[in-house]
């Protein structure tokens, strides 16, 4: 490299994180990382509020069929605990970070995830989001989100990577039980830093969750219950974090970016009214989220046209589209990304996948 180039590079890196700083600050200025607490107390007593009056109405109900729909009413509930319990561990609710995780294991214990595990991969994602490696989000056995992975698969998952984007959705169905089933091991095998706490919070969630369905269901009407419940909760989750990074570039070691471009150019925004906010926690403001964790839910949606504007000034690129585009943009990736294993040998790999159609400017897609 020459002097001149070295110098050229030196200072793009230099005006790269100084645009951060100026984006930090103007946020700061607007006051978009103040606590709300009152946003929370209320959000979080309506939450559990309405929880309670569901496992009231399960009881009166007793063994019938119908709590078939009671399955479907639970799988939100636990949902918008989960999305909860993400709040409280990126400090959202709270100023310390004790409170928040006294009531990031609380809700954990709620819905039976352990919140320490949760912690450790989703801190890994948001340090390296789609850094193919690096980032756990991306690194799904059955599943192939670059082309490099696809290189990796044999056998039994080779065939499911092959066909990925048809078993896209039904395999969302064993995502609840893929989380219970992650936070168990974590916790038998002692990776967590509380780990009787969180031992003690899942027995009791199994427990009192089994207990409750066979004690009031005959064992048809339960199994069918635990199924819809636990399916429906699968997919509803995976719905809504799919959204945020699946089909946005990937990148390797290889790839530097600065911490501002690493989080816009990985994601991607879901366009909608304050219903799509409610029923994606939040996560459909992704980029916002991503730069500026500790942001408040409630706050996102008003961050957004400063942020968008930031980034329009600067020529970065600000992906965001329609929440039924996007499941399109989500399968359209896997499809392509799977071809190789369709059609033959696989290629040379693409260390940066392109979001396509999906990354819009700022007139949206």
């Amino acid at each position: 490299m020459t002097v001149s180039a070295a110098r050229d590079d030196a200072g793009l890196r230099a005006t790269s994180r100084n645009d951060f700083g100026a984006l930090g600050r103007l946020v700061r200025g607007e006051g978009l990382l103040e606590r709300r607490y009152g946003y929370y107390a209320a959000k979080i007593s309506l939450t559990l509020l309405v929880f309670a009056g569901g496992c009231a109405l399960f009881a009166m109900v007793g063994d019938s069929w119908w709590q078939l729909l009671t399955a479907a009413f639970f799988a939100v509930m636990f949902a918008q605990v989960a999305f909860l319990g993400h709040d409280a561990g990126h400090n959202q609710i709270f100023r310390t970070g004790r409170a928040n995780d006294r009531a990031g294991y609380a809700l954990g214990g709620i819905i039976g995830m352990s919140y320490g595990w949760w912690m450790g991969n989703h801190t890994r994602h948001h340090a390296n989001p789609n850094h193919e490696g690096d980032d756990p989000d991306i690194d799904i056995p059955l599943l192939a989100f670059t082309h490099g992975q696809v290189e990796e698969k044999n056998g039994f998952v080779r065939w499911t990577s092959r066909h990925q984007a048809a078993f896209f959705f039904p395999l969302l169905l064993l995502e609840g039980l893929s989380l219970h089933w992650a936070g168990i091991q974590a916790v038998w095998h002692n990776e967590v830093k509380h780990r009787r706490l969180e031992a003690v919070l899942l027995a009791a969630h199994f427990g009192l969750y089994l207990g409750a369905v066979f004690v009031v269901l005959s064992p048809p009407v339960a199994l069918a219950f635990i199924a819809v419940h636990q399916g429906l909760w699968g997919v509803y989750m995976g719905c809504s974090f799919a959204p945020g990074h699946k089909g946005m570039p990937t990148y390797t070691d290889k790839t530097q970016l600065d911490f501002l471009r690493k989080q816009v150019l990985t994601s991607r925004n879901v366009r909608g009214r304050r219903w799509v906010d409610f029923a994606l926690g939040g996560l459909n403001h992704q980029i916002e989220h991503h730069l500026f964790p500790s942001m408040p839910r409630p706050n996102l949606r008003r961050a957004q046209p400063v942020i968008r504007g930031f980034c329009a000034d600067r020529g970065i690129d600000y992906a965001q589209c329609g929440l039924l585009k996007t499941y399109y943009h989500v399968l359209h990736h896997l499809h392509e990304v799977s071809a190789p294993l369709r059609t033959g040998p696989a290629r040379t790999p693409m260390r940066a996948v392109p979001g396509g159609s999906a990354r819009s400017g700022p007139g949206g897609a």
